[in-house]
Protein backbone atom coordinates (compact mmCIF):
# COMPACT_ATOMS: atom_id res chain seq x y z
CA UNK A 1 0.00 0.00 0.00
CA UNK A 2 0.80 3.75 -0.34
CA UNK A 3 3.00 5.08 2.81
CA UNK A 4 1.63 6.39 5.58
CA UNK A 5 3.06 9.63 5.24
CA UNK A 6 4.07 11.67 8.42
CA UNK A 7 4.26 15.79 9.31
CA UNK A 8 6.53 15.99 12.95
CA UNK A 9 6.00 18.60 14.44
CA UNK A 10 9.65 19.35 16.74
CA UNK A 11 12.77 17.18 16.47
CA UNK A 12 14.57 17.62 20.05
CA UNK A 13 15.85 14.63 21.49
CA UNK A 14 12.31 13.17 21.77
CA UNK A 15 11.96 13.35 17.16
CA UNK A 16 15.37 12.55 16.96
CA UNK A 17 15.05 9.21 18.80
CA UNK A 18 11.40 8.68 17.09
CA UNK A 19 12.79 8.99 13.43
CA UNK A 20 15.49 6.98 14.91
CA UNK A 21 13.02 3.97 15.73
CA UNK A 22 10.74 4.33 13.09
CA UNK A 23 13.65 3.92 10.51
CA UNK A 24 15.41 1.07 12.60
CA UNK A 25 12.10 -1.42 12.86
CA UNK A 26 10.86 -0.39 9.35
CA UNK A 27 10.05 -3.50 8.06
CA UNK A 28 8.17 -4.84 11.38
CA UNK A 29 6.27 -1.59 11.65
CA UNK A 30 4.88 -1.89 8.17
CA UNK A 31 4.16 -5.41 8.33
CA UNK A 32 1.82 -4.64 11.30
CA UNK A 33 0.32 -1.31 10.31
CA UNK A 34 -0.44 -3.05 6.51
CA UNK A 35 1.62 0.04 5.10
CA UNK A 36 5.24 1.65 5.42
CA UNK A 37 5.66 4.79 7.80
CA UNK A 38 7.54 7.61 6.18
CA UNK A 39 8.45 10.75 7.91
CA UNK A 40 7.92 13.21 4.94
CA UNK A 41 7.82 16.39 6.56
CA UNK A 42 9.07 18.00 9.68
CA UNK A 43 8.93 21.57 10.94
CA UNK A 44 11.90 22.58 13.30
CA UNK A 45 13.37 26.35 14.24
CA UNK A 46 16.55 26.13 12.87
CA UNK A 47 16.62 24.60 9.56
CA UNK A 48 20.66 24.78 8.89
CA UNK A 49 21.14 21.83 11.68
CA UNK A 50 22.17 18.78 10.34
CA UNK A 51 19.58 16.60 12.33
CA UNK A 52 20.59 13.31 10.14
CA UNK A 53 17.05 13.51 8.71
CA UNK A 54 16.40 11.46 5.06
CA UNK A 55 17.30 13.44 2.14
CA UNK A 56 13.70 13.36 0.62
CA UNK A 57 12.48 14.75 4.24
CA UNK A 58 11.11 18.24 3.46
CA UNK A 59 12.75 20.30 6.24
CA UNK A 60 10.85 23.74 7.08
CA UNK A 61 10.31 26.56 9.80
CA UNK A 62 6.65 26.42 9.24
CA UNK A 63 5.67 24.46 11.42
CA UNK A 64 1.52 25.27 10.49
CA UNK A 65 1.95 24.31 6.60
CA UNK A 66 3.65 20.59 8.11
CA UNK A 67 0.36 20.55 9.83
CA UNK A 68 -2.46 20.92 7.18
CA UNK A 69 -0.29 19.76 4.59
CA UNK A 70 -1.93 17.98 1.67
CA UNK A 71 0.69 15.44 1.55
CA UNK A 72 1.02 14.54 5.28
CA UNK A 73 -1.31 11.71 6.46
CA UNK A 74 -0.11 11.81 10.37
CA UNK A 75 1.02 14.80 12.49
CA UNK A 76 3.26 14.30 15.55
CA UNK A 77 3.71 16.99 17.64
CA UNK A 78 6.78 17.44 19.91
CA UNK A 79 6.98 21.10 19.97
CA UNK A 80 5.59 21.36 23.64
CA UNK A 81 3.60 23.59 25.85
CA UNK A 82 0.36 25.17 25.17
CA UNK A 83 1.52 27.81 21.95
CA UNK A 84 1.64 27.35 19.31
CA UNK A 85 1.08 23.64 19.92
CA UNK A 86 -2.72 23.87 20.67
CA UNK A 87 -3.44 25.59 17.21
CA UNK A 88 -0.97 23.01 15.40
CA UNK A 89 -2.79 20.56 17.19
CA UNK A 90 -6.13 21.92 16.55
CA UNK A 91 -5.40 22.93 12.70
CA UNK A 92 -4.19 19.78 11.91
CA UNK A 93 -7.63 17.83 13.80
CA UNK A 94 -9.86 19.97 11.82
CA UNK A 95 -7.80 18.90 8.50
CA UNK A 96 -8.97 15.72 9.44
CA UNK A 97 -5.18 14.35 10.46
CA UNK A 98 -4.74 12.47 13.52
CA UNK A 99 -3.07 13.71 16.12
CA UNK A 100 0.01 11.93 18.03
CA UNK A 101 1.77 14.05 21.10
CA UNK A 102 3.80 13.79 24.15
CA UNK A 103 2.73 17.21 25.56
CA UNK A 104 1.08 16.59 29.02
CA UNK A 105 0.83 20.49 29.18
CA UNK A 106 -1.50 20.50 26.44
CA UNK A 107 -3.65 17.68 27.43
CA UNK A 108 -3.95 18.16 30.60
CA UNK A 109 -4.90 21.78 29.62
CA UNK A 110 -6.94 21.50 26.62
CA UNK A 111 -8.14 18.12 26.62
CA UNK A 112 -11.54 18.66 26.58
CA UNK A 113 -11.33 20.50 23.30
CA UNK A 114 -9.05 18.91 21.39
CA UNK A 115 -10.81 15.03 21.99
CA UNK A 116 -14.40 17.41 21.08
CA UNK A 117 -12.21 18.42 17.95
CA UNK A 118 -11.05 14.86 16.86
CA UNK A 119 -14.25 13.39 17.83
CA UNK A 120 -15.63 16.10 15.18
CA UNK A 121 -13.42 15.17 12.36
CA UNK A 122 -13.49 11.61 13.40
CA UNK A 123 -9.84 10.93 13.49
CA UNK A 124 -7.94 9.83 16.63
CA UNK A 125 -6.12 11.92 19.00
CA UNK A 126 -3.23 9.68 20.74
CA UNK A 127 -0.96 10.91 24.00
CA UNK A 128 0.79 7.81 25.80
CA UNK A 129 3.67 9.83 25.75
CA UNK A 130 2.38 12.44 27.65
CA UNK A 131 2.39 10.30 30.83
CA UNK A 132 5.00 8.34 32.12
CA UNK A 133 7.69 7.75 29.02
CA UNK A 134 7.66 4.42 27.74
CA UNK A 135 4.63 2.96 30.72
CA UNK A 136 2.09 1.96 28.67
CA UNK A 137 -0.87 3.52 31.26
CA UNK A 138 -2.89 5.69 29.16
CA UNK A 139 -4.04 3.22 26.61
CA UNK A 140 -4.71 0.62 29.61
CA UNK A 141 -6.99 3.00 30.77
CA UNK A 142 -8.44 3.49 28.24
CA UNK A 143 -9.05 0.33 26.62
CA UNK A 144 -8.12 -2.43 28.58
CA UNK A 145 -10.01 -1.46 31.69
CA UNK A 146 -12.52 -0.01 29.84
CA UNK A 147 -15.16 -2.43 31.36
CA UNK A 148 -13.83 -2.42 34.56
CA UNK A 149 -14.72 0.69 36.94
CA UNK A 150 -10.97 2.27 38.59
CA UNK A 151 -11.26 3.34 42.19
CA UNK A 152 -8.26 4.90 42.72
CA UNK A 153 -4.92 5.91 40.57
CA UNK A 154 -1.75 6.31 42.48
CA UNK A 155 1.57 7.16 40.64
CA UNK A 156 5.13 8.25 40.64
CA UNK A 157 4.80 10.48 38.22
CA UNK A 158 7.94 12.68 38.22
CA UNK A 159 11.53 10.97 37.62
CA UNK A 160 13.60 14.00 38.75
CA UNK A 161 11.85 14.59 42.56
CA UNK A 162 11.81 10.67 42.15
CA UNK A 163 15.70 10.40 41.97
CA UNK A 164 15.97 13.06 44.39
CA UNK A 165 14.25 11.51 47.12
CA UNK A 166 16.10 8.55 46.44
CA UNK A 167 19.24 9.98 47.33
CA UNK A 168 17.84 11.94 50.04
CA UNK A 169 16.68 8.10 51.27
CA UNK A 170 20.01 6.58 50.82
CA UNK A 171 22.71 9.29 51.88
CA UNK A 172 20.65 11.45 54.66
CA UNK A 173 21.06 14.35 52.54
CA UNK A 174 19.49 17.75 52.14
CA UNK A 175 17.34 19.02 49.35
CA UNK A 176 18.97 21.14 48.58
CA UNK A 177 22.38 19.87 48.27
CA UNK A 178 21.05 16.79 46.02
CA UNK A 179 19.21 18.99 43.53
CA UNK A 180 22.74 20.58 42.68
CA UNK A 181 24.17 17.46 42.59
CA UNK A 182 21.01 16.40 40.02
CA UNK A 183 21.56 19.62 38.11
CA UNK A 184 24.90 19.01 37.68
CA UNK A 185 24.37 15.88 36.41
CA UNK A 186 21.40 16.59 33.99
CA UNK A 187 18.58 15.25 36.03
CA UNK A 188 16.99 18.39 36.69
CA UNK A 189 16.63 21.41 34.34
CA UNK A 190 18.59 24.72 35.81
CA UNK A 191 15.05 26.54 36.56
CA UNK A 192 13.67 23.03 38.37
CA UNK A 193 10.11 24.34 39.29
CA UNK A 194 8.21 22.31 37.03
CA UNK A 195 9.44 19.17 38.45
CA UNK A 196 10.63 19.71 42.01
CA UNK A 197 6.83 21.65 42.60
CA UNK A 198 4.84 19.75 41.25
CA UNK A 199 3.45 21.23 38.58
CA UNK A 200 4.81 18.37 36.06
CA UNK A 201 3.15 15.80 38.14
CA UNK A 202 0.21 17.18 38.57
CA UNK A 203 -0.64 17.80 34.76
CA UNK A 204 -0.13 14.21 34.48
CA UNK A 205 -2.36 13.07 37.21
CA UNK A 206 -4.73 15.10 35.90
CA UNK A 207 -4.58 13.51 32.19
CA UNK A 208 -5.09 10.03 34.69
CA UNK A 209 -7.87 11.13 36.54
CA UNK A 210 -10.09 12.26 33.77
CA UNK A 211 -9.24 9.10 31.45
CA UNK A 212 -9.94 6.51 34.72
CA UNK A 213 -13.23 8.37 35.79
CA UNK A 214 -14.21 9.34 32.84
CA UNK A 215 -15.05 13.10 33.94
CA UNK A 216 -12.95 16.28 32.52
CA UNK A 217 -10.01 17.39 35.48
CA UNK A 218 -8.50 20.55 34.60
CA UNK A 219 -4.96 20.66 35.46
CA UNK A 220 -5.67 23.81 37.84
CA UNK A 221 -8.21 21.54 39.76
CA UNK A 222 -5.27 18.92 40.95
CA UNK A 223 -4.16 20.18 44.37
CA UNK A 224 -0.12 20.13 44.34
CA UNK A 225 2.49 20.32 46.76
CA UNK A 226 6.34 20.12 45.73
CA UNK A 227 8.95 18.46 47.69
CA UNK A 228 11.19 21.95 48.82
CA UNK A 229 9.88 21.63 52.07
CA UNK A 230 11.01 17.51 52.57
CA UNK A 231 13.97 17.56 55.17
CA UNK A 232 16.02 15.10 56.14
CA UNK A 233 14.55 14.65 59.75
CA UNK A 234 11.40 13.90 57.77
CA UNK A 235 13.14 11.08 55.63
CA UNK A 236 14.39 9.33 58.83
CA UNK A 237 11.28 9.88 60.45
CA UNK A 238 9.45 7.82 58.03
CA UNK A 239 12.81 5.39 58.19
CA UNK A 240 11.94 5.13 61.76
CA UNK A 241 8.70 4.64 61.72
CA UNK A 242 8.17 2.23 58.67
CA UNK A 243 7.93 4.41 55.81
CA UNK A 244 9.16 6.18 52.88
CA UNK A 245 8.76 9.55 51.39
CA UNK A 246 7.18 9.79 47.55
CA UNK A 247 6.20 13.00 46.04
CA UNK A 248 2.65 10.79 44.52
CA UNK A 249 -0.17 11.96 42.52
CA UNK A 250 -3.01 10.24 43.54
CA UNK A 251 -6.53 10.27 41.90
CA UNK A 252 -9.58 8.75 43.32
CA UNK A 253 -13.71 8.78 43.40
CA UNK A 254 -14.64 9.58 46.82
CA UNK A 255 -18.79 9.43 47.14
CA UNK A 256 -19.70 10.33 43.33
CA UNK A 257 -16.86 13.07 43.24
CA UNK A 258 -13.06 12.93 42.16
CA UNK A 259 -10.56 14.33 43.90
CA UNK A 260 -6.99 14.72 42.68
CA UNK A 261 -3.52 15.41 44.49
CA UNK A 262 0.20 15.53 44.28
CA UNK A 263 2.19 15.92 47.56
CA UNK A 264 4.59 14.32 49.16
CA UNK A 265 3.45 11.03 51.13
CA UNK A 266 4.25 8.64 53.60
CA UNK A 267 4.17 5.58 51.99
CA UNK A 268 4.49 2.26 53.96
CA UNK A 269 7.72 -0.03 53.21
CA UNK A 270 5.39 -2.67 51.90
CA UNK A 271 3.62 -0.68 49.30
CA UNK A 272 4.59 -1.87 45.51
CA UNK A 273 5.36 2.09 45.09
CA UNK A 274 8.28 1.97 48.01
CA UNK A 275 10.67 0.18 46.10
CA UNK A 276 10.51 2.74 42.82
CA UNK A 277 13.54 4.11 43.37
CA UNK A 278 15.75 6.95 41.31
CA UNK A 279 14.34 8.14 38.01
CA UNK A 280 11.90 5.51 37.54
CA UNK A 281 8.10 6.00 37.44
CA UNK A 282 5.59 3.76 38.20
CA UNK A 283 1.39 3.64 38.46
CA UNK A 284 -0.45 1.43 40.74
CA UNK A 285 -4.37 1.46 40.14
CA UNK A 286 -6.95 -0.37 41.89
CA UNK A 287 -9.58 -1.97 40.03
CA UNK A 288 -13.12 -3.53 40.94
CA UNK A 289 -12.47 -6.98 39.15
CA UNK A 290 -9.24 -6.51 37.68
CA UNK A 291 -7.93 -5.87 41.48
CA UNK A 292 -4.66 -4.37 42.08
CA UNK A 293 -2.42 -3.47 39.01
CA UNK A 294 1.12 -1.90 38.94
CA UNK A 295 3.07 -0.26 35.85
CA UNK A 296 6.48 0.45 36.31
CA UNK A 297 9.32 1.70 34.13
CA UNK A 298 11.75 4.97 32.66
CA UNK A 299 9.45 7.83 32.73
CA UNK A 300 11.32 9.86 30.78
CA UNK A 301 14.33 10.85 28.26
CA UNK A 302 14.31 10.12 24.07
CA UNK A 303 14.17 6.17 23.08
CA UNK A 304 11.57 5.14 26.09
CA UNK A 305 9.36 8.26 25.67
CA UNK A 306 9.74 7.85 21.64
CA UNK A 307 8.83 4.30 22.33
CA UNK A 308 5.37 5.11 23.41
CA UNK A 309 5.14 7.67 20.34
CA UNK A 310 5.59 5.29 17.65
CA UNK A 311 2.94 3.04 19.70
CA UNK A 312 0.38 5.77 19.57
CA UNK A 313 2.02 6.39 15.69
CA UNK A 314 1.60 2.50 14.54
CA UNK A 315 -2.31 2.37 16.17
CA UNK A 316 -3.30 5.33 14.37
CA UNK A 317 -1.46 4.30 11.04
CA UNK A 318 -3.48 0.70 11.57
CA UNK A 319 -6.92 2.86 11.61
CA UNK A 320 -5.90 5.19 8.64
CA UNK A 321 -5.27 1.94 6.76
CA UNK A 322 -8.66 0.73 7.61
CA UNK A 323 -10.51 3.76 6.93
CA UNK A 324 -11.85 4.20 10.43
CA UNK A 325 -10.91 5.60 14.37
CA UNK A 326 -10.55 4.66 17.44
CA UNK A 327 -12.91 5.25 20.50
CA UNK A 328 -12.72 8.31 21.80
CA UNK A 329 -12.26 9.02 25.41
CA UNK A 330 -15.52 9.39 27.43
CA UNK A 331 -16.68 11.90 29.33
CA UNK A 332 -20.16 11.16 30.48
CA UNK A 333 -20.05 10.55 34.31
CA UNK A 334 -18.78 14.36 34.38
CA UNK A 335 -17.90 14.14 37.96
CA UNK A 336 -17.43 17.17 39.96
CA UNK A 337 -14.33 17.56 41.68
CA UNK A 338 -13.65 17.10 45.18
CA UNK A 339 -11.75 19.96 47.00
CA UNK A 340 -9.01 18.23 49.69
CA UNK A 341 -10.20 20.03 52.32
CA UNK A 342 -12.99 17.87 52.29
CA UNK A 343 -10.57 15.01 51.89
CA UNK A 344 -9.93 12.57 55.09
CA UNK A 345 -6.64 10.96 55.55
CA UNK A 346 -3.82 10.77 58.17
CA UNK A 347 -0.78 13.04 58.68
CA UNK A 348 2.49 12.95 60.11
CA UNK A 349 3.30 16.18 61.98
CA UNK A 350 6.75 17.22 63.89
CA UNK A 351 6.82 19.89 66.13
CA UNK A 352 9.59 21.85 67.72
CA UNK A 353 8.49 21.93 71.53
CA UNK A 354 9.33 23.04 74.78
CA UNK A 355 10.44 20.10 76.92
CA UNK A 356 8.29 20.86 79.77
CA UNK A 357 5.17 19.17 81.90
CA UNK A 358 1.68 19.37 80.36
CA UNK A 359 3.36 20.45 77.00
CA UNK A 360 2.21 16.94 75.57
CA UNK A 361 -1.38 17.59 77.38
CA UNK A 362 -1.82 20.69 75.38
CA UNK A 363 -0.95 19.66 72.48
CA UNK A 364 -3.11 16.67 72.42
CA UNK A 365 -6.12 19.09 73.65
CA UNK A 366 -5.43 21.24 70.39
CA UNK A 367 -5.87 18.31 68.36
CA UNK A 368 -8.94 17.15 70.27
CA UNK A 369 -10.20 20.60 70.09
CA UNK A 370 -10.41 20.16 66.08
CA UNK A 371 -11.51 16.69 65.80
CA UNK A 372 -8.10 15.22 65.09
CA UNK A 373 -7.39 11.94 66.95
CA UNK A 374 -3.57 11.13 67.51
CA UNK A 375 -2.80 7.52 66.89
CA UNK A 376 1.20 7.22 67.54
CA UNK A 377 3.46 9.97 69.73
CA UNK A 378 7.27 9.69 69.53
CA UNK A 379 9.11 12.21 71.13
CA UNK A 380 13.23 13.10 71.57
CA UNK A 381 14.64 15.92 73.44
CA UNK A 382 16.91 16.95 76.19
CA UNK A 383 17.85 20.30 77.75
CA UNK A 384 14.52 21.84 77.61
CA UNK A 385 14.27 21.64 73.93
CA UNK A 386 12.53 18.40 72.13
CA UNK A 387 10.40 17.04 68.34
CA UNK A 388 7.48 15.55 69.28
CA UNK A 389 6.28 13.57 65.72
CA UNK A 390 2.70 12.85 65.70
CA UNK A 391 0.74 10.83 62.91
CA UNK A 392 -2.67 10.97 63.51
CA UNK A 393 -6.05 8.68 62.68
CA UNK A 394 -7.98 9.84 59.37
CA UNK A 395 -8.94 13.45 59.44
CA UNK A 396 -10.62 15.71 57.47
CA UNK A 397 -8.10 17.61 55.79
CA UNK A 398 -9.76 21.55 56.65
CA UNK A 399 -9.75 20.10 60.61
CA UNK A 400 -5.80 19.31 59.96
CA UNK A 401 -5.29 22.92 59.10
CA UNK A 402 -6.95 24.56 61.66
CA UNK A 403 -4.78 22.46 63.95
CA UNK A 404 -1.80 23.31 62.78
CA UNK A 405 -2.33 26.85 62.66
CA UNK A 406 -4.04 26.65 66.74
CA UNK A 407 -0.61 24.92 67.37
CA UNK A 408 1.37 27.97 66.13
CA UNK A 409 -0.41 29.69 69.01
CA UNK A 410 -0.16 27.25 71.56
CA UNK A 411 1.73 27.50 75.03
CA UNK A 412 5.05 25.48 74.47
CA UNK A 413 4.89 24.76 70.78
CA UNK A 414 7.97 26.32 68.96
CA UNK A 415 7.16 25.97 66.09
CA UNK A 416 5.20 23.51 63.46
CA UNK A 417 8.27 22.00 61.39
CA UNK A 418 6.76 19.70 59.20
CA UNK A 419 3.01 17.72 58.25
CA UNK A 420 3.03 15.54 55.77
CA UNK A 421 0.20 13.28 54.61
CA UNK A 422 0.53 9.59 55.10
CA UNK A 423 -1.17 6.57 53.58
CA UNK A 424 -1.33 3.68 55.20
CA UNK A 425 -3.33 0.48 55.23
CA UNK A 426 -5.47 1.71 57.71
CA UNK A 427 -6.48 4.46 55.63
CA UNK A 428 -7.23 2.75 52.08
CA UNK A 429 -7.04 5.34 49.46
CA UNK A 430 -6.90 8.41 52.02
CA UNK A 431 -10.26 7.57 52.87
CA UNK A 432 -12.52 4.70 53.84
CA UNK A 433 -15.25 6.34 51.39
CA UNK A 434 -13.02 5.70 48.09
CA UNK A 435 -14.32 2.27 48.40
CA UNK A 436 -17.02 1.40 46.81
Amino acid sequence: MDPIRIGLLGCGTVGSSTVRLLAAQADDLAARVGAPLRVTRVAVRDTTRDRGLPDDVVLTDDAMSVATAADVDLVVELVGGLDPAGALVEAALAAHKPVVTANKALVADRGAKLHAAADAAGVDLFYEAAVAGAIPIVRPLRASLAGDRVSRVVGILNGTTNYILTRMTDEGADFDAVLADAQALGYAEADPSADVDGHDAAAKAAILAGIAFDTDVPDDAVFREGIRGVTATDIEVARRLGYVVKLLGIAQEVDGEVAVRVHPTFLPLDHPLASVDGSFNAVYVEADAAGELMFQGRGAGGDPTASAVVGDIVEAARHLVRGTAGPGVSRHRNLPVRPIERLRTQYYVLLDVDDAPGVLARIADTFGEHGVSIAQVLQEGDAGHAQLVLVTHRALEADLRATVDALDATPGVRAVSSVMRVESETSPGGDSEARR
